[in-house]
C-alpha cells in the first residue's frame, strides 16, 4: 500500500521581539474593525495588554478584552467568550496567554462563526470549519497550542474532552519573546518540561510518526534542553527566552501531526479533577512512563539522549536510562514539586485517577507500549 503523509499547521507564523505592541498594525492590514482579545485575569494582571490596548485605540479598531479564562477552562466559560463575540460583533478573535486561553479564543472563533453546539462538536472533525479569522499569542513556551488543531475543555469533574480540527489552527501565530519576560521561574520551568513532553511523546507516537514531525521534534528538544536551565536562571535572557518559545512552537507542530500519548493521558485527570497546572502535570508522571515504555520504546530514546546527553556513552539501553534519569532529575533541580502529594493528592485520589486516566483512549492509543488501569495506577503510585 502506498504511504500517505499529511502534515498540517499554521499559516503564517511570526517571531519578533515587541510585535506585539503592534497588534494593531496585523489587524488593520487583515481589514478587521472589531476585535475580542480572549485571555485570563493573570495576565490581565501583569500589564501585559497595556501596549495592546494602547495600538488599538490609536488605529481606531475596536477591541473587546474577554479576561475570564481559567486553567483547563469549563465549558461554560466558552459559551461566554461566544457570547462576548457576539455581543461586540467582532470579526476577528485573539488569543493572548498561555495554553487554556489559546484553546479557548479558538473555540471561541470557530461557535461564533459557526454558531455550532460544542457539545455536538467534541471529537475528530465533528465541525463544518468556518470560523472567524484568528491570531494566537503565546504568553508561555509551553503548550504550543498556536501550531496545534487541538482545543481541550475540561466537561466534569476529573474529565476533559477535545475538539480536533484544522478549522482550529489560526491565520497568525505572533511569537514575541519581550511577552515572557516576566514569568515566574515555576513557570517557566513547567512550561518548558511541558514542550519537552510534547517533543518525546510526538517522536514515539505509535500512531502518525513521520520525518517531517520527527525533526520537529529533534530540533524542539535540542532548543529546549539548550535553554530551559539558562532561562530558569536567567529570566531576563530575551535570547533563551525566544529559543524557548521557538521551540515550544516547533514541538506543538511536532505532536499536532504525530499525538501525544500516556503522560499526557495521566496528566489530563491531574488537571481537571485537582487543577494542576498542565505542565507539572506532565512532568511529574514524565519520568515513571517513560520507564514504562522502555522495553518497546528504547532506541527512540536513545536517540533523544543523543540530543540532551551528547557526552553520553554506551549500548542503547544505557543511553535510554540515561535520559529517564536525567529527566527525572530536572524538575527538582527546577524546583518543580516532584510527588502527587505535594500538589493535594491522596493516596486514595489514586485509583480515581486512575480510572480517569485510563478512559483517555485517544491518548493512550498513541503509547508505544499499551496500559492497564493497573499499570497507571502503579505508575501514580510511584510518584505518590
Amino acid at each position: 500500500m502506498t504511504r500517505r503523509l499529511l502534515f498540517n499547521t499554521t499559516r503564517s507564523i511570526i517571531i519578533e521581539r515587541g510585535a506585539a505592541a503592534r497588534l494593531a498594525e496585523q489587524v488593520q492590514t487583515m481589514g478587521h474593525r472589531s476585535v475580542l482579545l480572549v485571555t485570563d485575569s493573570g495576565v490581565l494582571a501583569t500589564g501585559l495588554l497595556a501596549p495592546v490596548q494602547k495600538s488599538f485605540a490609536e488605529k481606531g479598531i475596536a477591541l473587546q478584552v474577554f479576561s475570564e479564562v481559567q486553567a483547563d477552562p469549563p465549558e461554560s466559560v466558552i459559551l461566554d467568550a461566544v457570547q462576548a463575540a457576539w455581543q461586540c460583533s467582532a470579526d476577528c478573535v485573539i488569543g493572548f496567554g498561555g495554553g487554556s486561553s489559546l484553546d479557548a479564543a479558538k473555540l471561541t472563533a470557530l461557535l461564533a462563526r459557526s454558531e455550532e453546539s460544542l457539545a455536538d462538536i467534541y471529537g475528530i472533525e465533528r465541525t463544518n470549519g468556518r470560523r472567524l479569522p484568528l491570531i494566537l499569542v503565546p504568553t508561555t513556551a509551553g503548550t504550543g497550542s498556536e501550531v496545534t488543531a487541538v482545543s481541550v475543555i475540561t466537561t466534569g469533574e476529573g474529565q476533559k474532552n477535545v475538539v480536533i480540527s484544522p478549522a482550529l489552527l489560526p491565520d497568525i501565530a505572533l511569537l514575541d519573546a519581550d511577552l515572557t519576560l516576566g514569568l515566574p521561574k515555576a513557570v517557566t520551568a513547567a512550561t518548558g518540561i511541558d514542550s519537552m513532553v510534547h517533543a518525546i511523546e510526538s517522536y514515539t507516537s505509535r500512531h502518525l510518526k513521520n520525518p517531517i514531525s520527527d525533526c520537529l521534534a529533534r530540533e524542539a528538544l535540542r532548543l529546549l534542553g539548550d535553554n530551559l536551565e539558562r532561562v530558569c536562571d536567567d529570566g531576563a535572557d530575551a535570547q533563551a527566552r525566544e529559543n524557548m518559545l521557538l521551540g515550544a512552537c516547533l514541538a506543538g507542530m511536532a505532536f499536532a501531526n504525530a499525538p501525544v500519548a500516556a503522560v499526557h493521558a495521566l496528566a489530563y485527570p491531574l488537571g481537571a479533577r485537582f487543577h494542576v497546572p498542565h505542565g507539572l502535570s506532565n512532568s511529574l508522571v514524565l519520568a515513571p512512563v517513560m520507564r514504562f515504555n522502555l522495553e518497546a520504546a528504547a532506541p527512540l530514546y536513545a536517540e533523544l539522549a543523543d540530543i540532551l546527553l551528547p557526552h553520553g556513552r554506551g549500548a542503547i539501553l544505557e543511553r535510554a536510562m540515561a535520559l529517564i534519569a536525567h529527566l527525572q532529575a530536572l524538575p527538582a533541580q527546577l524546583g518543580l514539586p516532584t510527588r502527587l502529594r505535594d500538589v493535594g493528592v491522596s493516596e486514595d485520589d489514586l485509583e480515581f485517577l486512575a480510572k480517569e486516566a485510563s478512559l483517555q483512549t485517544r491518548l493512550l492509543g498513541n503509547n508505544p507500549r499499551e496500559l492497564t488501569v493497573d499499570d497507571i495506577h502503579a505508575i501514580y503510585q510511584q510518584v505518590f
